[in-house]
C-alpha cells in the first residue's frame, strides 16, 4: 500500500463545563463530543523520507506546527523512519472556530500513516500519541460518533449517538483562540465556586430534544462578553427554531440542529450570508469511515 485517503470530521460539544484550572495551567472539563458530516480530507502517500504538507484552503501557518505533520512524525519515529509521507490536506472545516478541524486532521494522519506502516503501532499506543497531541485529538482518534469526556478531555466513554439530523454551522468573520478563551474564563473565575454534580443517564443523550435540555457551554458567557458580535450570531441562530444550539467549543462558530432539512434550509434563508459564513451539514449517527486505500 502506497497511498490512502481519510476523512477528518468536525465535532461539536453538546455541553461543556469548565471545572478547575490545574497548577500546570491546563483546565479540567466535562463535555460530550459529537461528529458532524462536515469534514476535511487527507490523502497521504509514501515517500522516501521526511514529511511534507500541501494544503488546499486557508493558510494554516508553519507546517512544523500542524497537528497532521506532528502526528505523522510520531508514527514514523515509532516505526523506525523506514519511509516518509507526503500529505495533501483539503481544508473545509473553518479554523479557530471550535470545530476541532486541526485536531481531527491530526487523528486522521495518525491512522493514515500507521496504515501505510502496516498498522505497526498498536491501537492503545496510537491513542496515547493522540492524547499527547491534544484532548480533542484523542476523541477523533478513538473513532466514536459520540463520547462523554472528562479530565482535559482525554478520558472518554463512548455512547450510542442520537439519530442523524440536519445541522447548520454559522461562522462569523472573527476567530477565537482557545488559550484566549480560557484566559478570559480564568479572569472572571479567580475563585470559582464548587460545581454541582451532573446526573446523566443513557436517555439524556439519546435524542436531540433531551440533549437540548442539558447544561450549556461555559465558554458562552465569557466569550460573548468579550465578543458581543458572537452573542448576536448566537441569538439570530437560536431564533430560527433549532432543537439544539451552542457555541462550538471556545468559538467562534455557532452550531444548530434541526428536525428537518426544510427547517435548516429555511434558517439559511433567514440568516443570509452577509455577516457570517453558513455551512449546511448534518450530525453523524455512525463512526467516521476510517482510512481507505487508493
Amino acid at each position: 500500500m502506497t497511498a490512502v485517503r481519510v476523512a477528518a470530521h468536525a465535532k461539536v460539544n453538546l455541553f461543556l463545563r469548565i471545572l478547575a484550572r490545574e497548577t500546570s495551567g491546563f483546565h479540567q472539563i466535562e463535555t460530550a463530543f459529537a461528529l458532524l458530516e462536515l469534514a476535511d480530507e487527507l490523502v497521504v502517500r509514501r515517500t522516501d523520507s521526511g514529511v511534507t504538507l500541501e494544503v488546499s484552503g486557508p493558510d494554516l501557518g508553519p507546517s512544523d506546527e500542524n497537528l497532521a505533520v506532528r502526528a505523522a512524525r510520531l508514527v514514523l519515529d515509532a516505526t523506525g523512519n523506514h519511509f516518509g509521507v507526503a500529505i495533501k490536506l483539503a481544508k473545509r472545516i473553518p479554523v479557530r472556530a471550535g470545530l476541532g478541524g486541526g485536531s481531527s486532521d491530526g487523528a486522521a494522519a495518525l491512522h493514515a500513516v500507521n496504515m501505510l506502516a502496516g498498522n505497526a503501532v498498536p491501537r492503545h499506543e496510537l491513542l496515547h500519541f493522540a492524547a499527547k497531541l491534544g484532548a480533542d485529538v484523542a476523541f477523533f482518534a478513538g473513532g466514536a460518533a459520540l463520547a462523554l469526556a472528562w479530565g482535559r478531555g482525554e478520558r472518554q466513554f463512548r455512547m450510542p449517538p442520537p439519530p442523524s439530523l440536519p445541522a447548520l454551522v454559522a461562522v462569523p468573520p472573527i476567530q477565537v483562540a482557545t488559550p484566549d478563551a480560557y484566559a478570559w474564563w480564568d479572569e472572571q473565575n479567580r475563585s470559582p465556586a464548587p460545581r454541582g454534580p451532573v446526573n446523566l443517564d443513557a436517555d439524556a443523550l439519546s435524542t436531540w430534544g433531551s440533549i437540548g435540555r442539558l447544561g450549556g457551554n461555559d465558554f458562552e458567557t465569557v466569550v460573548f462578553g468579550k465578543r458581543p458580535e458572537l452573542r448576536s450570531v448566537y441569538q439570530r441562530v437560536a431564533e430560527t427554531g433549532p432543537v439544539w444550539v451552542r457555541l462550538c467549543g471556545s468559538g467562534s462558530a455557532v452550531a444548530a440542529v434541526y428536525r428537518k432539512e426544510r427547517e435548516r434550509d429555511d434558517a439559511v434563508q433567514r440568516l443570509g450570508s452577509t455577516q457570517q459564513r453558513l455551512i449546511a451539514t448534518a450530525t453523524r449517527a455512525e463512526p467516521a469511515p476510517g482510512v481507505q486505500a487508493l
